[in-house]
């Protein structure tokens, strides 16, 4: 009798840790200026860490911008705002690309979050449920300083902000990074230099960086690593098909996948928000 009802135990348990699902590490991916290639680089990493094992859903927070679809090789024909208002599922939504990376396009039904009621923000919530496990959300923000791009960052738990080695994007990424300590929201960032010529220039403009944050501000960043200029990249983008995917070999992959190895080990492991957190922290912001 004592072996059955251990083993009637142990099943109940290992069905409750079944139910259980994994909370994924939310990370806002964002830049002080358009046209660095943030975009670009959400999509590629993204499906770096999927060739690591690593389940991944990209949720394109560019408002009006979007264009993590393209970027992927599919078209979304729907985004967020057909699940909360047209009575869609999630999965009808979201759109997979390469490799079996999800993305779930935001669109404007971000920016009308503030005219929900509380039954609808209620019935979403409960469809994020259906949503299947996934290690990392990276959200791939609009650029620049404003209040959208602010609130998503303050609902991430890992905060990534992407520059180039020109003058022009490392003061906005600073501006950017000023007005997010400035505002509390977040006092750690890491930090990727994109469109290199070399490793050497990506330290380098790293350092300038954070001579700058460390005199002016009271904050800590962290070089997680460079990707290189590559003409492949451009020739990916025409063709739409990730240059992970098209040329895995070049150096600018190369590059990405040492980045997502090095940002799974520095991960954190602290209490997650979860998917179903996540939105309900953006309805409280953008409401």
């Amino acid at each position: 009798m004592l072996d059955q009802a251990e083993r009637l135990r142990n099943m109940a348990l290992s069905k409750n840790h079944e139910n259980i699902k994994k909370k994924p590490v939310i990370i806002t991916v964002t830049s002080g200026k358009g046209g660095v290639g943030k975009s670009n680089f959400v999509v590629n990493l993204s499906i770096t860490l999927q060739k690591m094992n690593k389940r991944v859903l990209i949720f394109d927070a560019d408002v009006g911008m979007g264009n993590d679809d393209i970027l992927l090789g599919c078209i979304a024909k729907y985004s967020v705002f057909d699940v909360i208002y047209n009575d869609m599922k999630i999965e009808d939504v979201m759109v997979e690309g390469p490799l079996g990376v999800k993305l779930l396009p935001g669109g404007s039904g971000i920016t009308r979050f503030k005219d929900l009621t509380e039954n609808q923000i209620n019935a979403f919530v409960e469809k994020l449920s259906s949503i299947e496990d996934f290690d990392y959300i990276i959200m791939d923000t609009g650029a620049g300083v404003n209040r959208s791009v602010l609130g998503f960052i303050s609902c991430c738990e890992e905060l990534i902000i992407l520059t180039t080695p020109e003058p022009t994007s490392l003061t906005d990424a600073y501006s950017l990074f000023k007005a997010v300590v400035h505002f509390n929201i977040k006092s750690y960032a890491k930090v990727i230099i994109n469109r290199v010529v070399d490793n050497k220039e990506g330290i380098e403009t790293y350092k300038k960086f954070e001579s700058v944050v460390n005199k002016f501000l009271k904050a800590n960043i962290e070089f997680l690593g460079s990707v290189s200029e590559d003409s492949r990249l451009i020739r990916a983008v025409r063709k739409q098909i990730p240059f992970v995917v098209e040329n895995p070999n070049c150096d600018a992959a190369r590059d990405i996948n040492h980045i997502a190895s090095k940002l799974i080990g520095t991960t954190t492991e602290k209490d997650r928000l979860g998917i179903d957190g996540l939105f309900k922290k953006m309805f409280k912001i953008f409401s």
